[in-house]
């Protein structure tokens, strides 16, 4: 080869392996999650319209604007919460990321004795994150959504690097009517109160764990994450007269109990621990977990 005076050498670079490469063109991708997937283009246009809208179908929705027009059928208070979900692994007994998400939301609003109508979610998704299980998890939204009786009205989705994310982040807002007439809250907590528990102690968290293998032993349970605005609609139906809700989270029952929650130095304390000892699973639900456990507690 000839070589010309003064002209610089040309410097040859190792081929890259296919496993390295992250496109972000929209090129045709419809089994993983691609960089292109988070460009605005053609590929997030096609993954909004055949996995979210398809799933979440609604005229707020449908228009793709940049916000949705909501409409009150009469004045009132509205209750408004946000929630950001990271579990690991996305799949476990008895619920998924998904689920989770609808859920939790849900349930926020439903203990201040709103009635939850719409909600908005956003996704951060990482590459190489399997289309499938994207899919799986939107389904169970939109069942979550459906048991509910509420609308997914917004959205939005960014995409993260290979490694930069546990495969898929969730964030939620919702947004809840209040009926005349009620107000309830940490600050009506008084003493005497009865403390009632709506279900079993521990399982979600315990599930999760099993689920990722961190327990060293086998155990058959499932995580029992549910929307609760249907049994408060039920609570206040029955004509109780209600104080306090809360739906337990990170912590469990000990957090939800504390004294910056629940103002109160009432003897429900020791009622509520009592009914809690129904529960041995309580002492294995570790407070240290990712998870966001919307479980039943009332």
């Amino acid at each position: 080869m000839t070589k010309l005076k003064g002209a610089p050498v040309p410097v040859v670079s190792p081929a890259a392996t296919p496993a390295d490469l992250s496109c972000p063109l929209p090129l045709p991708q419809v089994d993983y999650v691609v960089l292109g997937h988070g460009s605005g283009g053609l590929l997030t246009h096609r993954m909004i319209r055949d996995v979210f809208l398809e799933a979440f179908d609604n005229p707020a929705l449908r228009r793709g604007d940049d916000a949705a027009v909501l409409a009150l059928e009469k004045p009132g208070r509205l209750a408004l919460t946000t929630d950001a979900h990271i579990v690991s692994p996305l799949f476990f007994p008895g619920g998924d990321i998904g689920r989770l998400a609808i859920c939790g939301t849900v349930n926020d609003l439903a203990v201040l004795g709103a009635q939850p109508r719409w909600l908005t979610a956003s996704f951060i998704l990482e590459e190489g994150l399997a289309m499938a299980d994207l899919r799986r998890v939107v389904d169970s939204m939109r069942r979550a959504a459906d048991e509910a009786g509420v609308q997914v009205v917004a959205g939005d989705t960014k995409v993260v690097e290979r490694g930069k994310a546990d495969g898929l982040f969730i964030q939620t807002t919702g947004v809840g009517t209040i009926p005349d007439g009620r107000d309830v809250g940490g600050a009506r907590a008084r003493p005497g109160d009865a403390v009632f528990i709506s279900g079993p102690l521990g399982d979600h968290g315990l599930a999760v764990l099993a689920a990722r293998g961190q327990l060293g032993f086998t155990i058959d349970v499932e995580s029992d994450v549910a929307p609760l605005n249907g049994l408060v609609e039920a609570l206040f139906a029955s004509g109780a007269e209600i104080h306090v809700l809360r739906d337990p989270t990170r912590g469990g029952l000990a957090t939800t109990r504390s004294p910056d929650k629940v103002r109160s130095r009432s003897r429900s304390r020791k009622r509520l621990f009592r009914c809690a000892r129904r529960w041995p699973r309580l002492a294995n639900c570790s407070a240290s977990t990712r998870c966001t456990s919307p479980t039943k507690g009332a």
